[in-house]
């Protein structure tokens, strides 16, 4: 319940920050990307470290991906009570613009030079599926996202969303999210946040 309510305060709190920083952009400013980028900022952070572990990481992000996301949800393809208001407001080439932005960003979470551990046996073969897509390392292209490094939280929310058919905006995810148990997709995403 305590968890609920968070929820539900930190999401009214994020829609109203997000809403104000667009609704006060001054007029000539209505066209340049990096003041609606910076609205973003409220929630995804302003220095692309984002200010909840559920919330992702679009700095460094795979440009065609986030344009993707934004398209869905600007179409209706793809629903969520604060990301949903902000892309149907906006024209598909500020989107696109967007998406451009914030590529172009160095992505914020390096994590030490160090080797990373090998996948645990149990998923080791069920990760190489998703490099097919999600790249060796994965660091995404197109038009898949980049996974490492993305909080444990996030991608864990993501995997159960496809799993459970409430997010049907990729064909393939919702299939293979289905077939993997609730162990596995939490391995994975421990994993994959590692990374």
């Amino acid at each position: 319940m305590v968890k609920s309510l968070s929820s539900i305060i930190f999401g009214v709190l994020a829609i109203a920050a997000a809403v104000a920083a667009f609704a006060f952009l001054p007029a000539n400013a209505a066209d340049d990307v990096e003041a609606k980028a910076q609205a973003c900022g409220a929630c995804h952070g302003q220095n692309g470290a984002s200010t909840a572990p559920i919330i992702p990481i679009i700095w460094g992000q795979q440009s065609s991906y986030l344009y993707k996301e934004l398209h869905d949800y600007h179409s209706g393809a793809r629903d969520n009570p604060i990301m949903a208001p902000l892309a149907k407001g906006s024209a598909l080439d500020d989107l696109r613009k967007l998406a451009d932005y914030f590529a172009a960003k160095s992505w914020p979470a390096p994590h030490p030079a160090a080797a990373a551990a090998a996948p645990p046996e149990a998923i080791a073969a069920k990760l190489e599926q998703c490099r097919l897509c999600h790249g060796r390392n994965f660091e995404g292209g197109a038009p898949a996202p980049r996974l490492a490094g993305l909080s444990a939280e996030y991608l864990l929310a993501s995997m159960q969303s496809f799993a459970d058919g409430e997010r049907t905006n990729n064909l393939d995810m919702p299939g293979f999210m289905k077939a993997l148990t609730d162990a596995e997709r939490e391995t994975m995403a421990k994993y994959l946040s590692a990374l």
